[in-house]
């Protein structure tokens, strides 16, 4: 009988520090990873942006995978697994970061942030016409609507708007990359670890990145890093990816998707918040009324989908 209450102590202190736990990887995917979309703007300032994308998920990939390998001891994929992961990294990594990171060269950090925030909705209609093969729900209908509504009134161009289409166009190509990858992964012989998988899958998307960026000659001569433009990228790997990334992967394995998905209706506003404050990023009523839509639409997708 004496037993029993160190029992309950330690039960209560495990689910305490468990508690603890999801607070601080929710933190990560909500505010650490709005800031990053700033990090990439100023990053992409300074160097190439292809080189950029490359450089921070090659090294985070490789710092996360090589420290599973050889100090965690986790199993390697198998060939097939290897293969599933180089798909994996061309969709969501390549197809999604090339043009978000070359958008931010001539689009606010904010608004991209907003156009990124849309990965949910085209989830949820892959998944309905691609996987289950059926007609979407009226609220998927709705919220998908109500979504694009805002992303009309952020790209349409106007009077104060000094930006092109054509980037916004991209990062929504980008974000069907991810979400198409996202679906494709429920189907594929993948590595059962959880963080295995996100390493590997940075790693060559990071690779696919700079292969990309070779090939646009971005390498030729070798970009100059900057100190500010270094430590921009420094944050992103360490803060964006290492943190936020590895947070969001141990919270789909902890978590309903649904509820770890509603990072997509907080990072916009900690984006837009962070550049208008911190770089001086224009904010007219249209964007404000744009990226309300985008996150009422992602709300409404994702409760929808519960």
């Amino acid at each position: 009988m004496s037993e029993l209450p160190v029992n309950i102590g330690e039960a209560r202190a495990r689910t305490e520090s468990f508690r603890i736990r999801v607070i601080l990887a929710f933190f990560a995917i909500y505010f650490l990873w709005g800031t990053t979309f700033l990090g990439i703007r100023i990053a992409v300032e300074e160097m190439p942006p292809l080189f950029a994308a490359g450089v921070r998920f090659f090294t985070a990939g490789l710092a996360l995978f090589g420290f599973l390998m050889l100090v965690k001891g986790y199993a390697k994929p198998t060939r097939e697994q290897w293969r599933n992961l180089a798909l994996m990294g061309l969709l969501m990594f390549v197809a999604e970061y090339a043009p978000l990171f070359w958008a931010e060269k001539y689009v606010p950090s904010g608004v991209v942030s907003v156009l990124a925030a849309t990965i949910p909705i085209f989830t949820m209609i892959a998944e309905a016409l691609v996987v289950r093969h059926e007609r979407m729900r009226r609220m998927l209908v709705a919220a998908t609507l109500l979504g694009f509504t805002g992303v009309a009134m952020l790209v349409w161009p106007g009077t104060q708007q000094h930006f092109g289409v054509i980037p916004c166009l991209a990062v929504l190509g980008g974000s069907m990359g991810w979400a198409l990858g996202s679906v494709l992964s429920r189907s594929l012989d993948l590595p059962k670890a959880r963080p295995v998988m996100a390493g590997a899958i940075m790693m060559l998307g990071g690779g696919g990145l700079l292969l990309l960026s070779a090939a646009f000659g971005e390498l030729h001569p070798f970009p100059h890093v900057s100190v500010r433009g270094g430590l921009a990228l420094l944050y992103l790997i360490v803060i964006g990816s290492l943190v936020a990334f590895t947070a969001y992967i141990w919270l789909l394995a902890h978590m309903p998707a649904s509820r770890v998905a509603s990072y997509a209706y907080v990072n916009p506003i900690v984006a837009v918040a962070l550049g208008y404050f911190a770089a001086g990023e224009l904010i007219t009523p249209r964007t404000l009324v744009g990226t309300l839509l985008v996150v009422v639409s992602v709300f409404l997708t994702l409760r929808g989908n519960r």
